[in-house]
């Protein structure tokens, strides 16, 4: 089928949490969508969905796979050493392509001096987008309310160099939610940047704690040294820019560049983000 007679609405990351759920809702809401996946066979169906294989890497592919599309989600790839070369390969296709506008899942504090080193990932993807005068829509999520509980060891213990710095984690379903506002009404979004958190700031000893509580057992929290944290993971056998992501996921939190709580997603979808309690209550 020519790819410019298929949906003009096209999500990315389909096979995943966000862009699964997005492309649930836009579905479910009657809105024709073309799923854009390196595997289409790993994709649900859903209706009124047309799956193209695209791959964030592979330009020429992705320039066939994007014709004829007006709004693109570009969901973040897989954490990769060279996500950000994907991620320039495929917003350069979207302009070869002709895509009007792209909302793009960006990070809280993306930068070239965010302390997250795969947000400054995030900071050179959009700068990407604008130099390749794409109309976007920045969607500068915190890190994921869902990944607090995971972070528990099996001896109960949760382990990082944290201190007592705070994150105003944000869950994906609500990030789900308000990309999901943005693409039903492109044009209200046109160059905005929204921040979406969860409605509270917690300290990792209020993750233990409200963790124990839901799970009916001992949990607590150590506040390692960089040294520690670096000597702690350094079994897992992965490459230097792996570890140092993992680290700097509780190094960000200690400076307190991730603490800010903001209303956006209450703003774009009309109702509150979820609490950790909440999502405990929830699994």
């Amino acid at each position: 089928m020519n790819a410019a007679a298929l949906p003009a609405v096209a999500v990315t990351g389909v096979t995943g949490a966000v862009g699964g759920l997005v492309a649930r809702a836009l579905a479910d809401a009657g809105v024709p969508l073309r799923l854009l996946a390196r595997t289409p066979a790993k994709v649900a169906p859903l209706p009124g969905a047309v799956v193209v294989a695209s791959s964030y890497g592979d330009g020429e592919r992705s320039v066939e796979a994007l014709r004829g599309v007006r709004t693109l989600l570009m969901v973040s790839a897989a954490e990769h050493e060279d996500r950000l070369g994907q991620h320039r390969a495929f917003v350069a296709a979207a302009a070869e392509a002709g895509v009007e506008h792209v909302v793009y899942t960006s990070f809280a504090a993306a930068g070239p001096d965010a302390v997250f080193t795969l947000g400054r990932d995030h900071g050179a993807t959009e700068r990407a987008v604008e130099e390749a005068g794409l109309a976007h829509t920045f969607l500068r999520d915190s890190f994921y309310l869902d990944f607090l509980p995971e972070t528990v060891g099996e001896d109960g213990v949760i382990r990082g160099p944290a201190g007592e710095g705070r994150v105003a984690a944000v869950a994906r379903a609500d990030v789900a939610r308000a990309a999901t506002a943005v693409l039903r009404d492109p044009a209200a979004h046109r160059g905005a940047t929204y921040e979406l958190t969860g409605p509270e700031a917690l300290s990792f000893a209020d993750v233990a704690a409200q963790v124990s509580a839901a799970r009916g057992r001992p949990v607590r929290y150590h506040a390692e040294t960089l040294e520690e944290a670096y000597a702690s993971r350094a079994h897992y056998g992965v490459p230097d820019w792996q570890v140092d992501a993992w680290v700097s996921t509780y190094t960000a939190i200690a400076t307190g560049e991730l603490a800010r709580v903001t209303d956006d997603v209450e703003r774009l979808t009309g109702r509150s983000p979820l609490t950790l309690r909440q999502l405990l209550a929830a699994a």
